[in-house]
């Protein structure tokens, strides 16, 4: 027979490569799904006016920034890029101002969406992304 002590070492070492093992995936399920990502094929330009910035929370600012745009009869989320990226950049947007851009039709979940590549507002060119789609800022700033 076994020493008890011997088995509760077993116990308490499966325990913790149970708890490693879970710990990664668990993590990941409460993490929002992917991003979505730019498709040149289905890349459009459009003219509208801001009628809502939607800006992350203050101490949130590596999350991304977007614009309610009416375009027509039509209003589209537009996905521009980390608030902190703007900041650096020094733009700004506000309700009322009158943009051209470029980007990618997405989908995310259900809602449809634009991830810009540039945007022009007035005689400002801002640039987010190459020609390929790929952001020109870095995530890790």
């Amino acid at each position: 027979m076994r020493d008890p002590a011997e088995f509760d070492r077993i116990l308490f070492l499966a325990l913790i490569l149970v708890s490693l093992c879970l710990g990664p995936a668990l993590a990941q399920k409460n993490q929002e799904p992917n991003p979505p990502k730019y498709d040149a094929h289905t890349e459009t330009k459009m003219k509208g006016t801001v009628e809502e910035v939607r800006l992350p929370p203050k101490g949130s600012e590596k999350e991304v920034a977007h614009l309610l745009v009416k375009t027509g009869a039509d209003t589209v989320d537009v996905y521009l890029c980390p608030k902190s990226f703007l900041d650096e950049m020094g733009v700004s947007f506000s309700k009322g101002d009158e943009i051209a851009l470029t980007g990618s039709k997405v989908k995310q979940g259900e809602a449809d969406l634009i991830l810009a590549r540039e945007v022009v507002k007035g005689t400002d060119t801002l640039v987010l992304r190459d020609a390929k789609g790929n952001p020109i800022w870095s995530w890790h700033r």
